[in-house]
């Protein structure tokens, strides 16, 4: 599969008890075209950009990116790769539970 576009689609869930931030996201790649593929990453700890960092190890893991890339984002400006990210912060627990759970 040549890769065109990634999308990255995460929400967040703060955890006021603990103080721990918490995760999910979806993994869009060549977004719009008919080889599109969604991939999800599941609920799991981690704050600001972890998401990023996490969608790239997940990316590598199912073979979709070489094993020796290190940050995202240079791999995609490397490879003209459009990259494109967001985050939704102060979900709820159960919406960022739920966000792969129909993938």
């Amino acid at each position: 599969m040549k890769i065109k576009t990634i999308d990255i689609q995460a929400k967040q869930w703060f955890d006021k008890v603990k103080g721990n931030s918490y995760f999910s996201a979806v993994i869009e790649l060549n977004f719009g075209l008919p080889d599109s593929k969604l991939i999800g990453i599941p609920f799991q700890y981690g704050y600001g950009d972890h998401y990023i960092t996490t969608a790239l190890h997940q990316l590598q893991t199912e073979n979709y990116i070489q094993e020796d890339a290190q940050i995202l984002w240079k791999y995609c400006q490397e490879n003209d790769i459009i990259l494109r990210s967001n985050k939704k912060e102060k979900c709820l627990k159960s919406e960022v539970k739920n966000l792969i759970k129909y993938l």
